[in-house]
């Protein structure tokens, strides 16, 4: 298995959210109603709020690509870009979405790798992510590569609310 790791440029807009919205799709559809999940795609995946993200000098989206086919995304904020402020010297992982059918081949691991190397060469001494607390394998997982849970917030997806752990890593 060859995998490739490329940064993101404005000219990718339309695939961004294209994985984007099919990644998150094949993770969550189960848990909303089919106009919850429509509502929430639309407005997270939208072309306009993309292009809002990729453009911010905060933000890095990067694809991994698995022998020449993209099997998943990063999206890494730094600064104001981040969602919560963890600390003065903290990178958020926002998304780190593995498509279904490269599962379970390691992707997330090389992904989250990834985002550490990243924070280590811009000198970051920690990096946080936010897991829905009922995912336990996802929790699991994070536990196991040093993360640790430091708090937690909420979302709406329609009107269910969705309580994520911060997970955080000291770099």
């Amino acid at each position: 298995m060859r995998t490739n790791i490329r940064k993101c440029t404005l000219e990718d807009l339309q695939i961004i959210q294209e994985i984007g919205t099919q990644t998150y799709n094949e993770t969550y559809s189960h848990l909303h109603t089919p106009e919850d999940m429509n509502e929430y795609l639309d407005s997270a995946f939208n072309l306009h709020q993309l292009k809002k993200e990729l453009s911010n000098p905060s933000s890095t989206f990067l694809f991994l690509y698995v022998n020449d086919v993209l099997a998943g995304y990063l999206k890494l904020n730094e600064n104001g870009a981040q969602t919560y402020e963890i600390s003065e010297n903290a990178l958020e992982i926002e998304r780190i979405y593995v498509r279904q059918m490269f599962q379970d081949k390691g992707l997330g691991r090389i992904l989250l790798k990834t985002a550490i190397d990243y924070a280590k060469e811009h000198q970051k001494s920690e990096v946080w992510l936010g897991v829905w607390q009922k995912n336990k394998n996802a929790v699991d997982f994070h536990k196991n590569m040093g993360f640790e849970i430091k708090g937690s917030y909420s979302i709406l997806i329609g009107d269910d609310e969705q309580v994520n752990n911060i997970m955080v890593k000291q770099l």
